[in-house]
């Protein structure tokens, strides 16, 4: 029970430090001059650098704090497979969904268009949004949560429900959105659960969102991204295109979502088997 009591004590003290990163980065943001003037674009990735930080040195601190260990402890390794099975993973979710979308006629490709550095720009976005969530969720959330002992199955769905959370307050949010991410969450953690690795999550994470908004032409996660690769027209929002929130509000997207964790829990599990790796 006294190393349930750290864990909590450890996790809120975390989060407490980062809203205090965010609310001191966003006070000072206010007093640069011309900050408010920059581009959208520049302006989100400055903002988002800025919340990479806010995440990053409160997990540094807690790892300092917990016997001095790199920040590569967190999960941040390079693994070169983890992070091509996470785009491939990405590449087939949404091969599955938009084609599905297009057979069914609940998506129409209306329009294109090919800009490389706006496509550049929401890649280096989306990679940034990646990091932050991952190792703020999966690298401390989960790691700090499996370090302690929790199950590890519990310890995924604790962290995929806080997952979803995060997101309560995104445009056209709701009960399915909701499961969804939950569900993402899940998919997210499936092989952190044995290798201890963040850059299948970091992958995938990058690229459902990039694939999703910028290069299909959905909103992403409710937030409608300006210029995108597909100019969609949706007849009916419903539950194959996922209307307003995106396809993360379908229910095609929680059965792909289902049968891509239980298919990636197998293999993660029957590699870690044969390497005898870490539960």
């Amino acid at each position: 029970m006294k190393k349930y009591v750290g864990l909590f004590f450890r996790l809120c003290v975390y989060l407490g430090l980062v809203v205090v990163c965010i609310t001191l980065f966003s006070l000072a943001s206010s007093f640069i001059p011309h900050l408010g003037r920059l581009d959208r674009e520049v302006a989100q990735l400055v903002d988002q650098s800025l919340m990479l930080i806010s995440v990053g040195l409160p997990a540094w601190w807690l790892l300092r704090r917990g016997g001095g260990r790199p920040c590569l402890a967190l999960g941040l390794t390079w693994d070169g497979r983890g992070a091509l099975e996470g785009t491939v993973c990405a590449l087939l979710i949404y091969a599955a969904g938009f084609g599905i979308n297009l057979l069914v006629g609940s998506v129409e490709v209306v329009g294109w268009q090919l800009c490389f550095s706006q496509l550049l720009l929401s890649w280096v976005l989306m990679l940034l949004v990646a990091f932050t969530e991952e190792i703020m969720v999966r690298g401390v959330i989960l790691g700090q949560m499996l370090q302690a002992g929790v199950n590890r199955y519990a310890a995924l769905l604790l962290s995929s429900l806080l997952f979803s959370s995060l997101h309560l307050f995104n445009p056209n949010f709701s009960w399915l959105p909701f499961v969804n991410i939950v569900l993402a969450g899940l998919l997210l953690g499936t092989t952190y659960l044995y290798t201890r690795n963040l850059w299948f999550a970091i992958s995938l994470h990058l690229f459902w969102n990039w694939l999703q908004g910028p290069v299909l032409g959905f909103p992403v996660s409710g937030n409608t991204l300006t210029g995108s690769v597909l100019t969609l027209y949706l007849p009916q929002p419903d539950g194959w295109n996922g209307g307003a929130f995106g396809f993360e509000g379908s229910w095609l997207c929680l059965v792909i979502q289902v049968v891509a964790i239980l298919s990636i829990l197998r293999v993660a599990s029957t590699r870690c088997d044969r390497a005898r790796c870490q539960a």
